[in-house]
This record gives C-alpha cells, sequence and structure tokens, in this order.
C-alpha cells in the first residue's frame, strides 16, 4: 500500500489550496479514505473522510463549509479541496486508509 501526498504550500489568509493523494497497492475503490492534519504540538486530528463509493462524507467542525473531500476512483485519487484558509489550518496534511498513512504534505497558511 502506498499513499502519495501533493498540493501542499504556503499560501495567504483566505486562500485555497488542492491536496491529492495518489493510492496504489490496494483496491481503492472499496476503502473509506480520510485526511488527517497535525499541527505543531497538537495531536493528530481528522479533517474529513469519504466512502468508498463517494457518497457520504464527514467534515471535522473546524472545516465544515470550508474544505470538501471527493474522490476519483477510476484515478485511485483522492482530493481535499481547502478554500478561505486561516493560519490555524497550518499542518501537515496527511491521507489516510485504516491501517496506513502518508508521508504528508506541508500547508503553511501566512500573510
Amino acid at each position: 500500500v502506498q499513499l502519495v501526498e501533493s498540493g501542499g504550500g504556503l499560501v495567504q489568509p483566505g486562500g485555497s489550496l488542492r491536496l491529492s493523494c495518489a493510492a496504489s497497492g490496494f483496491t481503492f475503490s472499496r476503502y473509506t479514505m480520510n485526511w488527517y492534519r497535525q499541527a505543531p504540538g497538537k495531536e493528530r486530528e481528522l479533517v474529513a473522510a469519504i466512502t468508498s463509493a463517494g457518497g457520504s462524507t464527514n467534515y471535522a467542525d473546524s472545516v465544515k463549509g470550508r474544505f470538501l473531500i471527493f474522490r476519483d476512483n477510476a484515478k485511485n485519487t483522492v482530493y481535499l479541496q481547502m478554500n478561505s484558509l486561516k493560519p490555524e489550518d497550518t499542518a501537515v496534511y496527511y491521507c489516510n486508509r485504516f491501517g496506513y498513512w502518508g508521508q504528508g504534505t506541508q500547508v503553511t497558511v501566512s500573510s
């Protein structure tokens, strides 16, 4: 199983970023996929989740209305569209499938 995140970077408050997670080594369409984040000095937290066919999503209260999780099962990829970014969104963002983690991608929101 491999999960490879991309799309992180430095963005100003109010800006947008789209993270991608390319998955391989398993039948992607059968699994719920998750995005987590970990800020310095804080515990890793669940940001968003999407079921195998994409029919159901869940979000942390802190990102509801600003972030969107979606997936393309034909491309074995899950995405996190992040809008109206705030400094408190600064963290390393991780793609997750039950039992497996990507290497993470840094998102920094700063002026």
